[in-house]
């Protein structure tokens, strides 16, 4: 097990800023607005040679039970139990405030092992919060700056003797010791797939590529507000790790958890909810929503959830578009399948949206789930699978130019000036998502309807279902120019 720490507080003492610092990323939002993080963020974290697994938690204050601010706490007091040691932060530039105390007083019943650190120490401020700070009984506080990096030697000092006392100094510096190991959620299914002169010139990228195939797929989950992303993880997962409920809009960062289903290895993302750009008007709205865009840049197939008891709505589409723009893979998730009455209808609805918004995609895989009861987790499993092994595909040059004559055969390039355009060969200059270059005597003069005449030739020839085609259109060398 890696050494771990948890970082926790009351809202807006700088827990997320000090995350981000010492896991060296900018994946914490952070933002003046308390109560930004909610769910419990987990990273690689890094102090001079110490190397330890570190967890952000949600702002910890008084509320009712069973309210949103309840249930972040809950998720707080799950980290702060699984930690080594705790580090407790207070502002010193606003003192020390009944949260803070209310707060302390549960970390001292509990018993578990925390450094008190007062943030926002620049120069000499927060001098008097530092003297008021004793009285919340956890010892001698350590001044830090977590937006300046200041007092981390103190820090340091501070997590070395306290992990001497609890014999655990030689995790602190072991380099294996702070990757998160996967969660396991197995059941039995058989996985289905789908699936010269410039050959040489591609090999070594083709053998990168194949070292990759069987590494860790990355997933995102995404879709508008409420469609049960986290719910989804959390069955996934086997435990509530992610924060849920009734509310719209609960979860802001964009969090990556890994696990293993039928012994293949993921990495899950969830992230916020996407609504219209015409809507977000709040700054931490965007920043949100800027946070699951750079989740799916990263993900390799992105699992695009709709709410089955609904016509596709027209925002779903313009996060379908988004992702086939960034040449990500795709699987439409049609969740809470357990509450449409008229199931034909719900997927007749599903698949002729797409048909008529995403002609460029046809075939993108539509699974009916229920997250909540984790119905279909198989069937959806089994389409990342399929879908991952087409994104990936390579196409030998010379089966290329063996369809393209073919093609060229069937239905001639037109005139332009009353000379025929000439296509000379193509190739395949990467996959993820597959990629052509066609050579072309006059490429500004090819007609973008012959250019989609091509690319639905090569899904039809090659089983390049469901997923984006690129084709780059080059003119070849002139040897008398």
């Amino acid at each position: 097990m890696a050494f771990t720490i948890a970082i926790a507080g009351r809202p807006n003492v700088g827990k997320s800023t000090l995350f981000n610092r010492l896991t060296k990323t900018k994946h914490a939002i952070v933002s003046d607005e308390p109560g930004v993080t909610r769910d419990r963020r987990e990273g690689e974290a890094a102090l001079a040679a110490m190397k330890f697994r570190l967890i952000d938690t949600a702002g910890v204050e008084k509320s009712k039970s069973g309210s949103l601010q309840d249930r972040m706490y809950q998720q707080s007091q799950v980290a702060i139990e699984t930690a080594d040691i705790t580090l407790m932060l207070i502002d010193a530039r606003t003192g020390i405030l009944s949260d803070d105390v209310y707060f302390a007083g549960l970390l001292r019943k509990s018993g578990v092992p925390v450094i008190l650190l007062a943030n926002k120490c620049e120069g000499k401020k927060g001098d008097e919060a530092l003297a008021e700070s004793w009285k919340l009984g956890l010892g001698a506080p350590v001044p830090i700056s977590a937006e300046h990096g200041e007092g981390l030697i103190d820090l340091y000092e501070s997590i070395l003797s306290l992990a001497k006392d609890l014999g655990r100094k030689e995790e602190l510096f072991d380099d294996s010791s702070a990757h998160q190991k996967p969660r396991i959620f197995n059941v039995s299914s058989n996985l289905g797939s789908d699936i010269s002169n410039h050959e040489d010139a591609h090999r070594s990228m083709q053998l990168l590529e194949d070292a990759e195939q069987n590494q860790t797929i990355r997933l995102a989950v995404v879709g508008r507000p409420n469609m049960g992303k986290s719910t989804l993880i959390n069955t996934l997962l086997g435990e509530s790790r992610l924060l849920t409920g009734p509310e719209a809009g609960i979860t802001r960062d964009s969090i990556m958890v890994p696990f293993v289903f039928n012994k293949n290895h993921y990495e899950i993302v969830d992230t916020a909810g996407i609504r219209r750009s015409a809507r977000i008007t709040e700054k931490i709205e965007k920043l949100m929503v800027n946070d699951a865009q750079r989740a799916i840049q990263f993900a390799k197939v992105c699992i695009l959830m709709f709410d089955a008891r609904q016509p596709p709505h027209k925002q779903d589409m313009t996060i379908a578009r988004h992702i086939a723009d960034e040449g990500r893979a795709m699987i439409i998730a049609a969740n809470m399948w357990d509450d449409v009455e008229d199931k034909s209808l719900s997927i007749r609805q599903i698949t002729d949206r797409i048909q008529t918004s995403l002609a460029q995609l046809r075939g993108i895989p539509v699974v009916p789930i229920s997250g909540l009861y984790g119905k279909g987790l198989e069937r959806l499993f089994e389409a990342v699978q399929t879908i991952h092994s087409i994104w990936q595909t390579r196409i030998s040059t010379a089966k290329l130019n063996r369809w393209l004559e073919i093609m060229l055969e069937a239905h001639p390039p037109p005139l332009v000036q009353g000379r025929r355009l000439r296509i000379r060969y193509m190739t395949q200059i990467k996959s993820r998502p597959p990629t052509f270059a066609l050579f072309v005597s006059r490429p500004a003069d090819l007609p973008e309807s012959y250019l989609r005449y091509l690319i639905g030739g090569l899904r039809d020839e090659f089983m390049l279902t469901g997923v984006p085609v690129r084709m780059i259109l080059r003119k070849g060398k002139n040897p008398y120019a």
